[in-house]
């Protein structure tokens, strides 16, 4: 065997969890089904891969926090002794992809023969537990508390505090830069997710296996409620899961020195990474992303391939935006599905550790028939990117070790960054809004960001009082971005806008 086959990662086993335990005390917990999903995947490998491994890689989880890190623990429990160990430093949406090109680029450079990457996260049942001890100080929603210990005072005050709350900025900044009409942007989000519930429903590892219709998805009712404006439930992610999955790499060599057959076998393609600031109110626009296209493009390019080349992709789906933005960096029509594993509402949104099951998913797609497929991932709050290609056939142009860092593009492609005018009052012009509701389907407030005459960004509120305004924000009858209103000082110390009735 030549030396190249030893510098060649490619995927040998794959695992992947659905816990349904209805008692919430039997349940695994996060470590449990991460260990579950590496058994499973060292047994599609063939068995015998834990003990032998160089590395051992964890997405961090949040549902059962008092864990810490569990890497060193899951180790132990497998049996194994990785020179390797540890977490990421959080749980966001590109760390499987993240660890995925960490570890391709150790087999790339001789450093390591094999590795493993996994996470699992147990929302579901910390809910439940928490549920029947509320005096412990557990939380029914672990995610927006997480969030809500990050985000500054003066964006808590205008409810932009989760990922929901803020993800509907890029979808009404894009469907205007799209030139869509309201009817428009909610058809193709719909549609989008209706192809993700078909792939979901005839994929054995799906949380929720039910295809649903176009029209359903974007119609609010009691089963679908509103969650921020343009959002309904069924279009947001669904972390109230129980799920973990797991892949094994190493190289082409040792895959084929233990026997698994090269039918089995999946390539790992180069991959790209960059980054928006971590301050969603520090972006260039909410419009587009820097950060995604260069990740998108370059990986592409990297591997030397075209969209007519992809037989599958996987586009991050926290929320529509993100699939809409990708999708037309690609050229990816909306008519084929951008999921192989059934999108993170149906699917199951297990926070970071959604991309560990469409690598999972790819590879038995793969198996099965084609030959490249892209993974797009996304975290944080449209600020980190991650795209990598996985082939059943060696990818001519991939070379390990790379440097998949390309932020150094995205920064030179990035627009001016508007100053933050936190106290202003005065003339302003929409830049995208959302609006926020009750669990009653009620709303709670509507969000303004806008930008001053002379081009600062501020944030103001449109009170749940104001219906005329709100109506405006909502009934598609008008675009809201590009509207002029203006910020006035409100009796609480919030700013309001005024202008939309």
């Amino acid at each position: 065997m030549g030396e190249d086959a030893r510098r060649i990662p490619v995927i040998v086993g794959v695992g992947q969890i659905n816990d349904r335990t209805e008692d919430p005390m039997q349940a695994p917990d996060s470590l449990g089904l991460m260990e579950a999903a590496l058994r499973a995947a060292d047994a599609d490998a063939g068995g015998g891969w834990l003990a032998r491994l160089d590395s051992l890689a964890v997405v961090d989880q949040i549902s059962f926090r008092q864990l810490g890190d569990v890497s060193k623990p899951l180790a132990a429990a497998l049996g194994a002794t990785p020179r390797i160990c540890g977490k990421t430093r959080m749980a966001s949406g590109d760390s499987p992809i993240l660890l995925l090109n960490e570890a391709a680029n150790r087999i790339g450079a001789g450093e390591i023969e094999v590795a493993a990457i996994v996470g699992g996260e147990a929302l579901r049942t910390a809910a439940k537990r928490a549920a029947l001890a509320p005096a412990s100080g557990g939380t029914q929603d672990a995610a927006r508390a997480m969030a809500a210990r990050k985000t500054p005072a003066y964006r808590q005050r205008y409810g932009l505090v989760a990922p929901v709350d803020v993800y509907p900025l890029y979808e009404n900044a894009g469907r205007a830069a799209y030139g869509q009409s309201l009817e428009e942007g909610q058809i193709e989000s719909s549609e989008i997710w209706a192809r993700f519930s078909q792939i979901a429903a005839a994929n054995p590892d799906a949380w929720i296996r039910k295809p649903v219709a176009a029209e359903t998805i974007r119609t609010a009712s009691d089963d679908n409620r509103p969650i921020a404006f343009p959002y309904n439930k069924l279009m947001v992610a669904n972390s109230s899961v129980n799920q973990g999955a797991g892949f094994i790499v190493t190289s082409l060599a040792n895959a084929l020195a233990h026997g698994v057959p090269e039918s089995r076998l999946i390539y790992v393609g180069l991959g790209a990474a960059a980054h928006e600031p971590e301050d969603f109110l520090a972006r260039d626009s909410y419009g587009h992303s820097a950060s995604m296209e260069v990740s998108l493009r370059r990986t592409m390019e990297l591997n030397a391939l075209r969209v007519d080349d992809l037989d599958y992709v996987e586009l991050y789906s926290c929320f529509p935006c993100v699939p809409k933005m990708a999708r037309r960096v690609i050229g990816w029509p909306v008519e084929k599905p951008a999921t192989v594993f059934g999108g993170l509402t149906f699917g199951g949104g297990p926070i970071g550790n959604y991309m560990s099951h469409a690598v999972v998913s790819m590879a038995e797609k793969l198996r099965e028939s084609g030959t490249h497929g892209l993974l797009f991932a996304n975290g944080g709050y449209a600020t980190h990117n991650h795209s990598i290609v996985l082939s059943r056939q060696p990818i001519p142009a991939g070379t390990f070790p790379q440097d998949f860092d390309f932020q150094a593009e995205a920064e030179a492609r990035r627009g001016p960054v508007p100053h933050l005018a936190e106290d202003y009052t005065g003339p302003g012009v929409i830049e995208t809004y959302t609006v926020l509701y009750q669990r009653d389907g009620s709303p709670r407030f509507g969000v303004i960001v806008a930008r001053t005459p002379s081009g600062e960004r501020f944030l103001a509120k449109v009170p749940a009082t104001d219906a005329d305004a709100l109506t405006v924000l909502t009934n598609g009858a008008v675009q809201p971005v590009g509207l002029h209103g203006t910020a006035v000082a409100g009796p609480d110390g919030d700013v309001l806008w005024q202008g939309l009735s």
